[in-house]
């Protein structure tokens, strides 16, 4: 029960989204949802990349200024970013002026281009390393570890497997809620009913 913490509600939550005032709107509504949308999962793995050595709270703050710095995470549109849009970034005070993980969305936004061209979409791409649940605390998973080795090996950039772990707990592909949580349920619920692309039903 230790990785639990009663609300205000009295319901019993993941112990981690007490840790600031905005994480449980977070945890309750969007961490651990299914997603297939592909603007989201790059969305997410762009800034999980951000959050490298960094708090989640520093991102998630500064989550509106991504959004807009980047255009919606549009990769098609990003992709053509120049070196004058990385100079117009690195003054841009609303986001983490990181040179290295700037270029590192520009570059990735290319290989989703040629990803969405090999399979599709991101999410038939992204959904074939779902993971399954394993109780207690982990910052990586086997799963999360072959996902980031081909993602390196695509061109990815700033993919380790910790940071993959972090975007696939948040994006569905593993529900990571703890025992006892009142959301996991209604992950639980979620991924039942989810038709992973390709039409294979995510496992619960």
């Amino acid at each position: 029960m230790e990785r639990l913490i009663t609300g205000p509600d009295g319901r019993d939550r993941c112990r981690w989204c007490a840790a600031a005032p905005d994480y449980m709107a977070y945890h309750d509504r969007e961490w651990g949802f299914p997603v297939t949308d592909d603007r989201r999962l790059f969305e997410k793995i762009c800034l999980e990349g951000f959050q490298s050595g960094l708090s989640w709270r520093t991102i998630l703050t500064k989550r509106e200024n991504f959004r807009a710095a980047f255009l919606g995470f549009d990769f098609d549109q990003v992709a053509r970013f120049t070196g004058e849009d990385v100079a117009r970034l690195l003054q841009d005070a609303g986001i983490v002026r990181h040179r290295g993980k700037i270029e590192a969305v520009i570059n990735n936004a290319k290989r989703a281009q040629e990803m969405v061209a090999e399979f599709g979409s991101l999410a038939a791409y992204f959904w074939r390393f779902e993971a399954r649940y394993v109780p207690g605390f982990r910052a990586t998973s086997p799963e999360s570890e072959a996902l980031s080795k081909d993602l390196k090996k695509r061109g990815w950039r700033f993919v380790g497997p910790t940071t993959v772990y972090a975007f696939m707990q948040a994006m569905g592909l593993v529900n990571d809620h703890a025992e006892g949580c009142v959301i996991r349920a209604e992950v639980d619920q979620a991924r039942a009913s989810f038709q992973v692309p390709g039409g294979a039903k995510a496992r619960a």
